[in-house]
Parts: structure tokens; sequence; C-alpha cells
């Protein structure tokens, strides 16, 4: 895509992310009516969340409901995920320029879903180095074409340019110590979670951890085929034993680890425990699932009504098969 064909595309879309805030609060309306992609805030010094809607994909958020991250270094930008289309690289781009003048030189992907890395080409094909464990890239490579097809049927013409583009070095190790434009940094493997090879990125000079979709918060998570129980629920803990500071979650508003502990900790061991304790007393998936329909603690979270059951069900399936 040339220069003056992005110049002529961000004329026409406008700024599709609101405005920064160093106080860790946008200074831009997020409401849907603003029609905003994502907010950006400081969470630490040179250290940004680009927090994405918790609602459903559109052609106007172009897939992106989800969180993606910045660092800003001495030596240039570190981009944590990339999204999930080529086209909406140049607002990522639009967004950290209002931060910085430094360019993006590296980007670190957290994890195998579309928004986690399928934007990379638009980053790559500007020099960007793309990072990320071998882990994360296995899976990443077993999912592509689904993960483009669902994605052509939302987005449509927006997936345009769109080429799978992995890390061309994946780090083997689980845990990689990395020191980016001066700044140290781990990229993690804490055992499967949302998808098998999910990795965090933890700063700790600041007590910043990217914590991908390891951490769903102000939504319900999703326990799917491609998800791993109860080793979810182990690789929390795993996170957790790192006590950050702030949690930059794959979904929903940066927080604490209290907030995280009570919307994904606790809800993993929920599921878990009380799936666990069905399968010991032989009740049937439907009975478990009808039993276990409500679950108060939780029930403020969006998309509780319609995936709570599901997430039950799931958790039953895949704990009877151990």
């Amino acid at each position: 895509m040339s220069l003056l064909l992005i110049g002529l595309f961000l004329f026409l879309v406008g700024d599709g992310f609101a405005s920064e805030s160093t106080s860790g609060t946008s200074t831009g309306d997020a409401s849907p009516a603003a029609n905003t992609i994502a907010r950006t805030d400081q969470v630490a010094e040179g250290v940004y969340a680009l927090v994405g809607e918790t609602g459903p994909r559109t052609p106007e958020n172009y897939a992106l409901n989800a969180n993606l991250g910045f660092i800003v270094t001495d030596d240039g930008v570190v981009l944590v995920d990339s999204g999930a289309v080529y086209a909406l690289g140049p607002l990522i781009e639009q967004a950290i320029a209002k931060v910085t003048e430094q360019p993006i030189r590296w980007v670190i992907n957290l994890g195998s879903q579309d928004h986690r890395w399928l934007g990379n080409g638009y980053f790559a094909d500007r020099g960007a180095e793309i990072i990320a464990l071998a882990r994360t890239v296995e899976t990443q490579k077993a999912y592509t074409e689904s993960h483009l097809r669902r994605l052509r049927q939302v987005l449509g013409d927006r997936v345009a340019g769109t080429e799978p583009l992995t890390a061309p070095e994946p780090i083997a190790a689980d845990r990689a110590e990395l020191e980016l434009g001066g700044m140290a940094m781990e990229l993690i493997w804490p055992g499967d979670a949302h998808y098998r090879g999910d990795a965090l990125l933890w700063l700790p000079a600041s007590g910043v951890l990217f914590a991908g979709d390891l951490v769903y918060l102000d939504r319900i998570l999703g326990v799917w085929p491609h998800s791993a129980m109860p080793d979810w629920r182990e690789s929390f803990q795993t996170m957790e034993a790192l006590a950050p500071r702030v949690i930059v979650p794959g979904h929903g508003e940066p927080a604490d680890l209290a907030k995280a502990k009570a919307e994904t900790g606790e809800y993993l061991d929920w599921l878990v425990t009380r799936v666990q304790t069905a399968l010991a007393d032989w009740q049937p998936i439907d009975e478990a699932v009808t039993a276990l329909a409500d679950a108060p603690a939780f029930e403020h979270l969006q998309h509780f009504d319609s995936w709570h059951k599901r997430n039950v069900n799931e958790t039953y399936l895949q704990l009877e098969a151990q």
C-alpha cells in the first residue's frame, strides 16, 4: 500500500482511536456513538494500553474487540500485538504518533487469536521485527485459515492485504528475557490458557503486565474447544505470582491484580471446582449445565447470559476427557 493511499485512507476514516491520556483515563469519547476503535491509556511511564471495545467484532472496529499496547523506548516503540488485519495498521500507527515520534521497531505477539498477530505484515513492511515464542507461533499456524475465513465473513474487503506473517525466528524457550531499546522485559509462557501457547509480557521495572487473553476483565472469559482447562486456572496462578501492579488484560479495562483475581481467577476456580464436583457425582452434562447456570458473583460481567452456560459445558467436556 503506497503512502499516498494510506494518507487518503486516514483522511476518509478520520482518527479511529480516541485521544490519549496520561492519567489512565481517556480524554476521548470511547462510546459506540463516537465510532472509536481503541482508547490510549498511559499505565506507567512510557507504557500504554490501547483499549478496544468489549462488544462484537464489526467492520467499523476492524475486528478489534480486544486490547493492544505499546512501550516507548529511547530507540523506538515496542508494539504489543498488532491487530487482526493489515488495514488497521495505519490507525495503530496514528495513535502511537500522538504520543511519540519514535518509529515502531518491534512487535511482540502474545497469542494466537487473530487480533494478536494477523496485522503483523503492516509493521514488518515498515521494518519492524516480529517477536514471539515458538509455542505461540505453532498455534498461530494451526488456526490461520479458520481465523482468516471468519475475518472475511465479518470484515469483507477490509481483510484485503492481510497475509499470515509469524515471527521468523520464534523463541524456543518458555521464558525469554528481552532488552529492547534499553528496556528490560520478559516474555513468559505461563501454561496454556484461552489458546495453547498464549504468553505474557512482564515489565518488572514498572510492574506492568500485558496479560493477553489469559485475563478478561469487565466481560466474561470464553472457554472454547481450543482452550485448555484446567490449565488456564493454573496459568493464572503462575501469572499471579508475579504480583503485577497493573494488568493490561486481553479484554476490558486495565486494572490491578485484585480485580483480575475477582473476574478471571475466581471464575476459573469456580468453573473447575464446580464441574469437578459434578463429574465426581456422575452428573450428566445437561444436568450439570442446568445446575450451574447461576453464578451470582460473575453475573455482572458482559456476555454472562450468553457465554456462561457454554463455558460450563465446554469445561465439563474437557475435564471429562482427562
